[in-house]
């Protein structure tokens, strides 16, 4: 079934949305915040993929792209099914209506994302120091996340987007407990 079932029961396909979201919508926002968030949750999991031998990190890293890369599939698929273009020249988060004094820097757009030293930097580690920089990035990654989520779980109207935005809050709630427990079986904490 996978992403095609849930895009042919998404918000517009069910009939219950008589017209698609606008282009400045908390809809499209999500999604296509959402989805460049992910993106790099992605990409810094192949990159620990690649960087350790260690399998509850590779387990977690697998998990995470399986995951995210559906998660992303869907919001990039519903900004297609509504007619929009998959980015646009707003501010991240500009949706969500509230006072965000984050200011992007070294390619972190949003809160929790790393940047781009962060990343270069997680490309030279390899074992212990690889696994333990991947899952503190991840820690904030997922906070990050989580705010955005539930920023869009407060506004959303429609179930189907409404729900998927709930399993990202509630699935991220429960790997950033994981996450902080397997820093401590490797003697490290999350970043403060």
């Amino acid at each position: 079934m996978g992403v095609p079932a849930l895009l042919a029961g998404g918000p517009s396909a069910s009939g219950t949305s008589a017209t698609a979201p606008s282009n400045s919508s908390p809809e499209a926002g999500f999604a296509r915040d959402m989805a460049t968030h992910h993106q790099q949750a992605i990409d810094m999991s192949f990159i620990v993929r690649d960087r350790t031998q260690d399998s509850a990190v590779r387990n977690l890293a697998f998990d995470i792209i399986n995951t995210q890369a559906n998660q992303r599939g869907m919001l990039m698929g519903w900004l297609d099914h509504w007619g929009l273009p998959q980015s646009s020249g707003d501010q991240p988060m500009a949706w969500m209506k509230m006072d965000h004094t984050y200011v992007a820097h070294d390619g972190s757009l949003m809160p929790g994302m790393a940047t781009n030293a962060d990343l270069a930097k997680l490309r030279t580690l390899s074992g212990r120091d690889a696994e333990v920089f991947y899952l503190q990035l991840m820690v904030q990654h997922h906070k990050g996340g989580v705010e955005m989520a539930q920023g869009y779980v407060d506004v959303s109207t429609d179930p189907v987007e409404k729900r998927l935005a709930q399993t990202m809050v509630n699935g991220q709630l429960s790997e950033i407990d994981m996450i902080t427990q397997m820093l401590a079986e490797r003697g490290a904490k999350p970043l403060a």
